[in-house]
Formats: C-alpha cells, structure tokens, sequence
C-alpha cells in the first residue's frame, strides 16, 4: 500500500500525517510506504513547520528530516490512495489532473472520521502551537481509521500502540 498526505504548502498538516501514518505502519509491521506533498511550491525544500515537528516529538515521532514538495501528475501512478487535507487542496489536485488521472483514488482525509462529510482538516499555520496539538490529534484518529480500513486489523490494536505525551 502507498498512501500519499497532500495540504497546501507541506509543512504542517501533510507531514504530520505521514509522520503520524508512517510510525504507526512501523510498529505495526506492515510494507506500506507512506509520503506527503503539497498544491503549492511557496515551501518546496523547507523543513515541516516548527510547531509541527515539535508536535509530533511530543509524541516519539520524528518529521525534522522531512522536506516539503510539490504535488506531480506522477504522484497518481505512483500512490495506491491519495489523502487531500482539506476541500481546496482536493480541487487543486483535481484541477492538476488530466482526464485519464485516476481521480478516484484522491479522498478528503477527514472522510475516514466522517463517512459521506465534506470536513477539512484546519490549517494551524497561523494559529498558536495549541492548534498543531488539535490537529496533530485529529489526523491521528484518521490514520487509526486509515490503518484499520486498508490492513484489516481492528482499530483498537492501533490505539492501544504507547505514544509519548
């Protein structure tokens, strides 16, 4: 399985979801890779938000060696699921896509929470390091879900995986 995280610009939600996705792969032994980019290139080569990356430290998951990138027409080849962080970034994936891109593989995030809802998940870009907190928390009972969903496993296997405070 290859799950791509796709926000705006790369540094804060995306990344905290792979980094989120990817340590929970990790303890849980599956062969998945899991990756993030964003619609824009205003931080391609930088580092995840500070608050991003000390976020996800909080909880023993590294993502300071993460670099922001760009969305590609490739990324549709490449990824088996595609996880827009919110509605304009869907739009700008699907306005990206050619006719013969498999749009059916892009799906709002918050759609693993929230079967059938339109929800995004909030920007914190510009809010206090509280805000990171609440998404960090959010994009992590997604990625329960994600886990739960794609391996088969029950979710409570997943929640009940020790992360640091």
């Amino acid at each position: 399985m290859k799950i791509l995280m796709v926000c705006l610009g790369n540094i804060c939600r995306s990344p905290m979801a792979e980094g989120i996705l990817r340590n929970r792969v990790l303890q849980s032994g599956l062969p998945w890779m899991v990756d993030s980019a964003g619609t824009e290139s205003y931080h391609v080569g930088e580092p995840p938000h500070p608050f991003a990356v000390r976020t996800a430290a909080r909880h023993g998951i590294d993502i300071s060696g993460l670099r922001a990138r760009k969305f590609i027409r490739e990324d549709f080849r490449n990824f088996d699921k595609i996880y827009a962080m919110a509605t304009d970034v869907y739009g700008e994936i699907r306005d990206l896509s050619a006719p013969d891109d498999p749009m059916e593989k892009v799906q709002l995030f918050l759609e693993e929470l929230y079967p059938g809802k339109i929800k995004s998940v909030p920007d914190p870009y510009y809010r206090p390091e509280k805000a990171f907190r609440e998404v960090f928390d959010l994009l992590d009972r997604a990625c329960i879900q994600i886990l739960s969903k794609y391996s088969g496993l029950p979710a409570f296997s997943f929640q009940n995986a020790q992360r640091k405070r």
